[in-house]
């Protein structure tokens, strides 16, 4: 049998490169490798959007069309939206129990969230828990592998923190999963800085190619380049991981090319955004497709949370069990 494997993301917007490379594109392979869960986390969204609700509500399909989009096929994975599955947080309620205040605060991630989602208030009881409730998320399909970027290790520890503490607690139920890394963790913005919605900074899936264009152009590249002529320096080039995420094979070429002084900023970021643009076209088309077909998606998530709903009931009532409530 194939190892269980859970993911989810936020429904707070359309989802840009940064979030194809450290997810969706690995996503899309392990479906061939693990029985996989992916969730449309509305709960953990709904943590900082709670004074405007229907902005996750409509970001939903949004999320789910870029999935499509980019090759996840419900066919061989279950897609669902977390809220209709209730068991997440009844386990959470079990799990934080089991975790200290103190252990909450000194999650490295809380403190990165605090600073990011400025004007925002998170200062509340369910964002400092969320953790837990993503442990929840996880351990409620028993999975055994969970893939991440470098940012969320903490989280998966926290996971297994709490899995064993729950088994040497009560009995053992449920595994410590491991985490699986992307090869490409975190993709910068076009500033320089994390890629984020929030930021301001991010080229998302659908956008057209004008759009592109006219970001990239802007972008940030070699501050260290005052002329065309001088000697590029591509480790330094806010876009040249571009090239090394979504064109390996033309990346080596124009490093030559950048530290040799053949090719300017200009020229490269007319480059880059016309591979981009062509990279994204298919994607793009496919998410239009998607979104015009409402009821599409939701026949998707309505079969995706009776499959999800099964697997959470088992594993809640082998909780029960093993705490003596049944």
């Amino acid at each position: 049998m194939k190892k269980r494997l859970l993911s989810g993301m936020r429904p707070t917007g359309a989802l840009h490169l940064g979030n194809y490379v450290g997810a969706l594109k690995n996503w899309v392979k392990l479906q061939e490798e693990y029985e996989c869960y992916y969730t449309v986390v509305d709960w953990h969204a709904l943590m900082s959007e709670y004074k405007n609700p229907s902005a996750v509500r409509e970001a939903i399909p949004e999320v789910v069309a870029d999935w499509l989009a980019c090759g996840i096929d419900p066919k061989k994975s279950v897609v669902f939206k977390q809220s209709d599955v209730k068991e997440h947080l009844e386990l959470a309620m079990i799990f934080g129990n089991l975790v200290s205040l103190g252990r909450l605060y000194r999650c490295p991630t809380y403190k990165e969230q605090l600073r990011e989602l400025r004007g925002k208030d998170i200062t509340n009881y369910s964002f400092l828990g969320y953790p837990v409730l993503q442990a929840a998320d996880i351990l409620i399909y028993r999975a055994a592998v969970v893939p991440v970027g470098e940012d969320q290790l903490p989280h998966i520890e926290l996971t297994r923190e709490i899995a064993r503490d729950f088994n040497s607690t009560y009995k053992e139920v449920f595994p410590e999963p491991d985490a699986i890394l992307t090869p490409v963790p975190r993709l910068p913005g076009l500033d320089g800085r994390k890629m984020s919605k929030s930021y301001g900074n991010a080229i998302f899936l659908g956008d057209t190619e004008e759009e592109i264009k006219s970001k990239v152009m802007v972008a940030l590249t070699d501050t260290k380049r005052a002329r065309k002529s001088d000697p590029g320096h591509p480790d330094e080039c806010n876009l040249f991981p571009y090239y090394l995420a979504f064109f390996t094979e033309r990346s080596a070429e124009l490093q030559r090319e950048c530290v040799s002084a053949k090719i300017g900023c200009v020229d490269c970021k007319k480059k880059l955004a016309g591979l981009l643009s062509e990279f994204l076209s298919p994607i793009r088309e496919k998410r239009q497709q998607v979104l015009k077909e409402p009821a599409y998606i939701d026949e998707i998530l309505g079969e995706g949370a009776v499959k999800a709903r099964k697997t959470a009931s088992e594993t809640m009532r082998l909780v029960r069990k093993a705490m003596g409530l049944i």
